[in-house]
């Protein structure tokens, strides 16, 4: 098979090109024919070795990817074969990912992907649409309640905004810009501010009457606590799963409210049962037709490392590897 490995963490130029064998399912296990691989900042960094140092002899990278199932390993029914797939974790505590031909995974990690459903968007469910959910719904639902999603224009926060109003929230996003806050419309929010235009705080209380925040979705904790801990309402929570590059706030944090939950959010690493509720609910909601794509650049798979770049320089929306075309 065709596919791109890097033996040593580094810079994009460890990728590696090339033939590897194709290889066999074990017990338990499917045989992917991929047809798109997802990247992730999770992966470049990852590559990198900023949030890892690799654990094999060679690794073949990203997470996320989408498929059919081509081969089964014992204790896997063979009507799985011909099953169309989305993935998850599937490079997590393994050492060969999606971005290749094939790929073999543990048969709970190959999750059916709806018809209805393009291998585009499946390729980019697994790190974001999830980690949104654990987000979203990490203290139960969210029906009534007002919910911030800082970065509403990013992955993580496209999908964030959409279900919670999925979960008869009313949400509020931050952005940067008129073309993000576009965006971040057309995923459902119900109210956009622009954080560059003037004391997000003092928007905050205005779009929400003084009511505050119960619940935000953040992916700067670091840069945004200042408003945080003036806007989330006593018995808040705010959901983190990434704490940005400014300087860290202070600990103990202090907020204006009391009874305030943090969660530090990592989806590699998040309960079973988060998991599988996440994984449930989100293919209920692709059948469904109630979950849109965040359609970003393509790249064939020679081509995986311009494809790790232009995540690592800011892409807009889902940065997807093309493998096996349909």
């Amino acid at each position: 098979m065709k596919a791109v490995w890097y033996e040593q963490n580094g810079p994009a130029d460890v990728l590696e090109y090339g033939d590897m064998p194709d290889p066999e399912p074990g017990a338990g296990e499917v045989r992917i024919r991929m047809v798109t691989s997802g990247v992730n900042p999770s992966d470049w960094k990852r590559r990198q070795g900023l949030s890892n140092i690799i654990e094999f002899p060679r690794v073949i990278p990203n997470q996320d990817g989408a498929g059919v199932i081509d081969a089964v390993g014992p204790d896997v029914p063979k009507s799985r074969v011909g099953e169309r797939v989305w993935l998850f974790e599937a490079q997590f505590r393994r050492p060969f990912g999606t971005g290749a031909e094939y790929c073999v995974q543990p048969s709970a990690h190959a999750v059916p992907l709806p018809e209805n459903t393009s291998f585009e968007f499946g390729a980019g469910l697994g790190v974001p649409a999830m980690t949104a959910h654990r987000c979203v719904f990490s203290d139960g639902p969210v029906t009534g309640k007002t919910l911030l999603v800082t970065g509403g224009a990013g992955a993580v926060g496209h999908y964030a905004i959409q279900m919670a109003k999925l979960g008869g929230a009313r949400v509020v996003t931050t952005v940067s810009s008129e073309e993000k806050g576009r965006t971040a419309f057309e995923a459902g929010a119900d109210h956009i501010i622009n954080y560059r235009a003037g004391n997000t705080a003092e928007a905050l209380f205005e779009v929400t009457g003084g009511w505050g925040i119960d619940h935000i979705v953040e992916v700067d904790m670091a840069a945004n606590f200042p408003v945080s801990q003036q806007v989330l309402r006593s018995s808040g929570v705010l959901a983190v799963y990434s704490a940005g590059t400014a300087p860290a706030p202070d600990v103990p944090f202090k907020f204006d409210s009391t009874n305030v939950t943090i969660h530090m959010v990592l989806v590699y690493d998040m309960p079973e049962r988060a998991k599988t509720d996440a994984v449930a609910d989100i293919t209920r909601w692709l059948s469904q037709g109630k979950l849109s794509h965040f359609p970003g650049p393509h790249f064939p798979l020679q081509q995986l490392k311009e494809a790790h770049l232009a995540v690592q320089n800011g892409a807009i929306g889902k940065v997807v590897v093309d493998i096996n075309p349909e």
